[in-house]
């Protein structure tokens, strides 16, 4: 059986993560004791008559100190039964975390008569610790939007399933910053910018028209060229090292023109070898 444990602080995305996993097949429990944890098992769940072999926990801090604190146990336990346990941790910085409990209006789990927001978020940090240092995977979500984050979910579980090495490719404006979990940047805003075409300019490099325009251009041929040449070189070397998963972004200014359609070029040439290559075009959403 397989078994992924969702966790992180309060406010970093750990209900937008389950979500996905639900949508991959994947039976979720959120907010699971932890003393039920180490009940998990194959025998139990089907003496519960629950048979599935993918299972989806969350947990946050909302369970007990001491159960916390014993969480590297008991996830070594259930792998000593022959689990198959991953532990995804996410987590954001602290003005991500209270903008987001001030957009929503929701109560932070920790808060209460004499518990102000950031000092819940601060214990909920070193609340914790115990979870995030046995985390096999830790996600930033601070410039993470809900797109993205499924994304990344998707790609790291899909991959950890099918044995394949699953590529995202993913297009970004520099003004709005470096994308996050990213292994590979390639910068295209050396390229003519469609942008200064005043017919073009509404337009995105998922537009004919925008698409003629960067065909047009050498340049735009001889960097597609080297950025394949790259990934045909390198990503095999990934993929013998039992790397699972591998994000490559590429930026241009805006990140809608330029970007966006090498994106697009990248992903028809690799998916002839890949066939796991998912596609997000950050600033298109």
């Amino acid at each position: 059986m397989r078994l992924i444990v969702v966790s992180g602080l309060a406010g970093a995305g750990k209900s937008v993560a389950l979500h996905m996993l639900e949508d991959l097949g994947y039976y979720c429990i959120d907010n699971l004791p932890l003393g039920l944890l180490g009940e998990v098992s194959v025998a139990t769940l089907q003496r519960q008559g629950l048979d599935f072999d993918r299972l989806a926990v969350g947990i946050d801090a909302r369970a007990r100190r001491g159960e916390i604190d014993a969480f590297p146990k008991r996830i070594e336990e259930l792998r000593a039964g022959g689990i198959d346990v991953e532990v995804i941790y996410l987590h954001a910085d602290n003005e991500t975390i209270l903008r987001r409990f001030s957009e929503t209006r929701r109560k932070h789990p920790l808060t209460d008569a004499d518990t102000s927001l950031i000092d819940a978020v601060t214990a909920d940090r070193r609340l914790m610790e115990p979870i995030a240092g046995k985390a096999d995977v830790a996600i930033d979500t601070s410039n993470t939007n809900i797109h993205q984050l499924r994304d990344i979910v998707r790609n790291r579980v899909d991959a950890t399933r099918t044995g394949e090495l699953s590529i995202l490719l993913q297009s970004f404006g520099f003004k709005y910053g470096l994308p996050q979990a990213v292994d590979f940047v390639f910068d295209a805003r050396c390229l003519p910018n469609p942008h200064w075409v005043p017919e073009l300019r509404e337009l995105t490099g998922l537009d004919a028209a925008v698409a003629e325009h960067l065909a047009a251009e050498p340049a735009t041929h001889d960097m597609l060229d080297d950025i394949h040449g790259f990934l045909v070189r390198w990503l095999p070397e990934f993929a013998r090292e039992n790397r699972a998963y591998v994000t490559i972004a590429v930026g241009c200014t805006g990140g809608k023109h330029r970007s966006v359609y090498l994106i697009e070029q990248l992903a028809r040439r690799l998916r002839q070898t890949y066939a796991q290559t998912l596609v997000r075009h950050n600033e298109l959403h």
